[in-house]
């Protein structure tokens, strides 16, 4: 038992979730103060992620040694990721109204303290318009995308970068792929010796939530949570496993080869900690690195199904506990914004609530100030968010390479098996 957890991580990342549950219930103020812990292994990640994307990226283009290919398999990966997205979309909608999870709340807005929700509001006004978004694509400097770590900003950096390499002499640009190489090579080094300490980071991240939010926490707005979950499981299963399935593979299968990176997405509830390792495997299943290195980084930001679905159920509860009516011409609005505004999530701290501000704002009858009532679950919620937003991009990626031929089938099957 012992060798077994010293070779497994995912079996480490097991026990700390559980020791961090007990330690977060029995020793209260202890838990508390292991918050840097969860937080510190989630900094050490997100340094890394900026220089690994746009690696990754610039030699998956230099490899295509073809623009026209990049172009084609860009615009094919963005129509899939509207697709799918408004799919998650009107799921949370049809579920928001057949379960109706608000419904019997009756909460007073005057009762509620929206001190909690001002940051979130305050991001929230940075992403009211269309042009607010496409111009925060544009760093200010090359190194402001890199510092601030928007993985956006990165992408279009190394999409512009790698472009370029292909327009200029090749004993130019061999020179610059074979430093860009031996860089990557110590970046995925480093990455490496950090993903060890990750059961050290859950354990700090789910002792101190759990002594935060308290064992009452995980009944309050059960429901809620409970019915996110099942729809994640339901999307998961059904859309995507059906989606997987045209490209013949097994989702069950695919899932339990991504198991380790799903424990530490588990634990952390970010999907950003275990990104280069994402894209490592997926290499591995037999996908071109031009075609992972495009379709992954840009789904951080453009293909949050796990988001969407919440963002719309969301919406819908806030409405539902106000007993506030929505008609037909609100949820079309609701519809339409959130899938402009579910591309501005990544990046953004306490992204899923300034999204939500974001949302709320279009529809005049919807409070922002109803925000406060997801705030004690939108952990609890962001675990599955996250997990359901890592499994569709990885799905996304499979389905990409299928259809541009670049998925080596054989491969796939024999490591899935």
């Amino acid at each position: 038992m012992l060798k077994y957890l010293k070779a497994s991580l995912f079996a480490q990342v097991i026990v700390a979730l559980i020791l961090g549950i007990a330690i977060g219930l029995a020793c209260h103020d202890f838990a508390l103060s292991l918050k840097p812990l969860g937080d510190g292994f989630i900094s050490l990640i997100k340094m890394l992620i900026a220089p690994i994307v746009f690696c990754v990226v610039v030699l998956g283009i230099y490899g295509a040694e073809d623009i026209k290919k990049m172009g084609r398999v860009g615009g094919k990966t963005i129509i899939y990721f509207e697709i799918v997205t408004t799919i998650a979309l009107l799921l949370g909608i049809v579920i928001a109204y057949v379960f109706k999870p608000g419904v019997g709340m009756n909460i007073d807005l005057n009762q509620l303290d929206g001190k909690d929700i001002a940051t979130y509001t305050e991001r929230a006004h940075q992403l009211n318009s269309i042009s607010d978004f496409f111009l925060h694509l544009i760093p200010k400097t090359v190194f402001d995308a890199f510092t601030q770590g928007d993985i956006l900003q990165v992408l279009i950096i190394a999409i512009l970068f790698g472009v370029s390499m292909l327009m200029v002499p090749k004993h130019i640009s061999g020179h610059v792929k074979g430093t860009i190489e031996a860089f990557s090579e110590i970046l995925f080094k480093m990455m490496g010796l950090i993903i060890k300490l990750a059961p050290i980071g859950v354990f700090g991240s789910i002792a101190y939530t759990t002594a935060k939010f308290g064992a009452s926490s995980l009944m309050q707005l059960g429901a809620l949570v409970i019915l996110f979950y099942v729809t994640c499981l339901v999307f998961v299963v059904i859309v995507l496993g059906g989606i997987l399935k045209l490209a013949g593979l097994n989702i069950f299968k695919f899932i339990a080869y991504f198991k380790e990176e799903l424990s530490i997405v588990l634990g952390t509830a970010s999907s950003d900690a275990v990104l280069p390792q994402i894209m490592q495997k997926l290499t591995a299943l037999g996908i071109k690195n031009s075609t992972v290195g495009l379709v992954i980084p840009t789904g951080y930001s453009f293909n949050l199904d796990g988001f969407s679905i919440y963002l719309t159920l969301g919406v819908i509860f806030i409405a539902q506990a106000c007993n506030i009516d929505l008609s037909m011409q609100h949820l079309l609005a609701i519809l339409f914004v959130s899938l402009l505004t579910s591309k501005g999530a990544h990046g953004i701290p306490g992204s899923a609530l300034v999204i939500l501000a974001a949302t709320l704002s279009v529809i005049p009858s919807l409070p922002a100030i109803g925000l406060v009532l997801l705030l004690s679950v939108d952990w609890f919620i962001g675990i599955a968010r996250a997990c359901t937003n890592l499994i569709g991009n990885c799905v996304a990626t499979v389905v990409i390479a299928a259809w541009e031929k670049d998925l080596d089938r054989e491969q796939a099957q024999r490591i899935l098996k």
